[in-house]
């Protein structure tokens, strides 16, 4: 116990001060629990309310693709500039130094090559989540295609119903439905069923009338790179997305399949939270690759 010995009673209460953390600037999360902001906050910038993540869960179901050969010589090294990582159990624990200290977005469901009942309806136990300690958990879900959004949607209730009792966020990654088109009207209602579902964190596609995406759903969302782009054109899609509304991004391809991706990161990251016109991160890209 406290010695009480040369106690000094407290005289000033700042009675007509606000503290500073006062306006937490993750969307959506106001009445989340401090487990759960604890967490966000580790995930997007305190000070932009924006993220930076680095996707490479790709192998999980593709296996070594270009720019995820070596994990140790050729996504480590990125690692450092970055938010969050986005990967799965067997690469974080076999390939990613526990030392790094960045959050993860640890990927909550199971895959293989083909579309079987492993990558259909089976999620890693909550669990091993904890013993990662994961700072969200990343579960797919397809709206628009039959019995695969029945399943995913109920992967995806699953996995808030786990996070919620352990205080960690879900991130709803949408999928494109075959009967349905890549459009604002997708993306928003895939979105939204996410956020409706308790998903803290979207996952989904920039497209035009991206705006309609992101205000109608009540929580951060963060787009994907998608297919691999040239450089300037990369960061164009990051920067509309952002003045659109768009928490950030949560790039794979577009970094580590750069002609330098240590020097894409960084400009992906300037742009994402300091506000950098295509124009100059394409600048500070070269500037970056030329040293």
């Amino acid at each position: 116990m406290a010695d009480m010995d040369g106690y000094i009673e407290a005289t000033s209460f700042g009675l007509k001060e606000v503290a500073s953390y006062a306006d937490f600037k993750v969307k959506g999360a106001s009445n989340l629990g401090w487990g759960m902001k604890d967490r966000l906050s580790r995930i997007f910038n305190p000070l932009t309310g924006r993220t930076v993540m680095l996707a490479f869960d790709h192998g999980f179901i593709m296996g070594p693709t270009s720019g995820l050969g070596r994990i140790d010589l050729e996504i480590v090294p990125l690692v450092q500039y970055a938010d969050c990582l986005m990967c799965t159990r067997g690469i974080l624990q076999s390939s990613i130094p526990a030392n790094v200290n960045k959050p993860v977005c640890l990927r909550f469901d199971a895959g293989s090559t083909i579309l079987t009942e492993l990558n259909r309806n089976v999620l890693i136990d909550v669990e091993e989540a904890i013993r990662c300690n994961a700072s969200a958990m990343a579960v797919m879900f397809s709206a628009g295609d039959g019995e695969r959004e029945s399943i995913t949607a109920a992967n995806l209730v699953k996995a808030v119903d786990a996070g919620n009792r352990y205080g960690i966020p879900v991130m709803g990654v949408t999928a494109v439905g075959k009967e349905m088109v890549r459009d604002a009207r997708y993306f928003a209602l895939a979105s939204r069923v996410c956020a409706e579902n308790g998903a803290t964190i979207v996952k989904t596609y920039y497209c035009e009338g991206f705006e309609k995406v992101t205000s109608t759903c009540p929580v951060p969302i963060v787009i994907a790179g998608g297919k691999k782009l040239p450089e300037k054109e990369a960061l164009e899609l990051c920067y509309k997305a952002v003045n659109e509304g768009a928490a950030g991004v949560d790039m794979g391809r577009n970094v580590f399949q750069s002609e330098s991706p240590a020097s894409m990161i960084q400009a992906v990251y300037a742009v994402v939270h300091n506000g950098l016109t295509p124009g100059q991160g394409f600048e500070l890209f070269q500037e970056l690759k030329n040293k």
